[in-house]
């Protein structure tokens, strides 16, 4: 899955990476991205022009009763994107990117869960694939939000998690972005993992836990000898707890 992710670019670089027409959205560093915020996200209008705007992150269907089945939406398997009617008709009508310089997941090591941060090689912006719906509550109000298309881990990643973001390549993030492209089949091609050589993971501060952190303390690495008396001081706990 995918449940965090950072943006910490700032807007001339999105402009320049994504070739972006429009700007609405406000750019700022974000470190720590979690579901039910606001984050930057690009779509495409039917003449091709690239805009960059802010959706919830968690889809909410234009046909839900309210927002609260976005909290379990904020992902979206690949394997069954063409099954499911929740994603089947955003994926043929409604596809977007969403940037980002990196994203977390949490490695299983003994009984401690230790965040990572995965990012390009060279630290560069990468595009998720993603699939948004527009939401209208009873009072009028509009709701654009978003989901994170995932597919099952490459070879590198699967020493930390069994899957991961779907990662395009930039062939890929035109084809994503033509609205004049309806064949799922054809679009379901580019959900595949990335290639494993272009990534790299760091051990990072336990301050990503907190969805209410966003500092940049959370994508520092984590020196080697600090990560090991972490993970020792929580095995005594645990053992200490056992005994009790």
């Amino acid at each position: 899955m995918c449940g965090r992710f950072t943006m910490t670019m700032v807007e001339e670089e999105l402009k320049n990476r994504f070739r972006l027409g429009f700007v609405e959205a406000q750019v700022q560093a974000r470190y720590n991205i979690a579901p039910g915020q606001n984050i930057p996200v690009i779509v495409s209008d039917q003449e091709g022009n690239r805009k960059l705007t802010e959706m919830r992150w968690g889809l909410v269907p234009f046909w839900a009763k309210d927002t609260k089945i976005g909290n379990r939406m904020i992902n979206a398997r690949s394997e069954t994107i063409t099954e499911k009617n929740t994603f089947k008709r955003a994926l043929t009508r409604r596809r977007c990117l969403i940037p980002a310089d990196g994203f977390y997941e949490w490695k299983k090591v003994g009984k401690v869960k230790q965040p990572m941060r995965i990012t390009l090689k060279d630290k560069g912006i990468f595009a998720m694939a993603g699939l948004w719906d527009s939401w209208k509550s009873p009072e009028g109000k509009t709701i654009n939000s978003c989901t994170i298309i995932t597919c099952g881990a490459n070879s590198f990643m699967k020493g930390i998690h069994d899957r991961m973001p779907v990662i395009l390549s930039k062939k890929a993030e035109e084809e994503w972005l033509n609205r004049k492209q309806a064949d799922p089949e054809k679009l379901k091609k580019h959900l595949i993992p990335c290639p494993s050589k272009s990534f790299k993971a760091q051990t990072v501060s336990t301050l990503v836990n907190s969805p209410g952190y966003d500092g940049p303390e959370c994508v520092m690495p984590l020196p080697e000898q600090k990560i090991q008396k972490t993970v020792q001081a929580k095995s005594t706990r645990a053992k200490k707890g056992k005994r009790r």
